[in-house]
């Protein structure tokens, strides 16, 4: 029989797992041993995923649902603990970037709406419908997919920006909120990784510097082996960062409150600098 992995025992609900990052975050969690709950909004490209999981000698479960929608998302929450077990590993990957770029007044409302609704809406929802069953555990982990896109101005795709930073504040919200529960959470970065989003987004696509998928897997797989839960509430970005460096300076990461999104201050004299 083959060794089992680091995450044997362990369920795993990953969202927008049918395709890009999400596909290879359930990928990289099922060979790890962990059995994996596939949330996506289509049936098909789920059932696919579903079946690579099954080569590789995992369990997993395909549940088609937009996570913006609080039912569906609960049922797909419900399905998942029916049929694997209750999660201990939640990973918010669901993302959308608008239709086409444009200036901020240019966007149309609807669609900058939209995207804001999947990535942060989504992202809540489903920490609000899997953390209360981690905290009475004691014990679980949260995983919220974010972006560089988030720390800085991105005018041509602010919707995907302006949501992006909004996980952000929701990760440092939610460590503070899970201080000494037992549940930790974590925000990361893949950085600019080939998908059918990403090769939209900045040009000609075989002119872009991407990076590996499989940095952001790594990441993903350790911290649900527990290697990173000294970084509770902060940001990783896979492609760039050695992550057991950031580990090695953990404790200065939360004496400078850094890794999180903050406002700067320009100086002493700042009226702000005052906590």
């Amino acid at each position: 029989m083959p060794d089992p992995g680091p995450l044997t025992g362990q369920v795993a609900l990953v969202s927008g797992a049918g395709r890009g990052i999400g596909r290879e975050l359930a990928l990289g969690l099922a060979a790890a041993g962990a059995r994996v709950g596939l949330v996506g909004r289509t049936r098909t490209p789920l059932d696919a995923v579903l079946h690579e999981c099954a080569a590789l000698g995992a369990r997993a479960v395909a549940v088609p649902a937009d996570v913006a929608d609080r039912d569906r998302a609960r049922a797909a929450v419900d399905t998942v603990v029916r049929d694997l077990g209750p999660v201990d590993l939640l990973v918010t990957n669901a993302g959308l970037r608008e239709r086409a770029a444009a200036a901020p007044w240019e966007a149309d409302p609807d669609d900058w709406w939209r995207v804001v609704e999947t990535n942060l809406r989504g992202t809540f929802l489903l920490d609000r419908l899997v953390l209360p069953a981690m905290v009475r555990r004691g014990a679980g982990r949260v995983l919220h997919v974010g972006s560089g896109m988030g720390q800085r101005p991105h005018p041509d795709w602010s919707a995907y920006a302006v949501s992006k930073a909004g996980v952000s504040r929701l990760t440092d919200s939610l460590a503070a909120a899970l201080d000494g529960t037992g549940v930790t959470v974590l925000e990361v970065s893949p950085g600019l990784v080939r998908t059918d989003m990403t090769e939209t987004m900045w040009g000609p696509a075989d002119e872009q510097p991407w990076n590996p998928a499989h940095r952001v897997v790594e990441v993903a797989v350790r911290f649900a082996a527990g290697e990173l839960d000294a970084l509770h509430g902060r940001f990783v970005h896979a492609a760039r960062d050695d992550v057991d460096r950031l580990l090695r300076v953990a404790a200065d990461l939360r004496a400078a409150d850094a890794r999180t999104l903050r406002l700067r201050t320009f100086g002493p004299d700042d009226p702000l600098a005052e906590r």
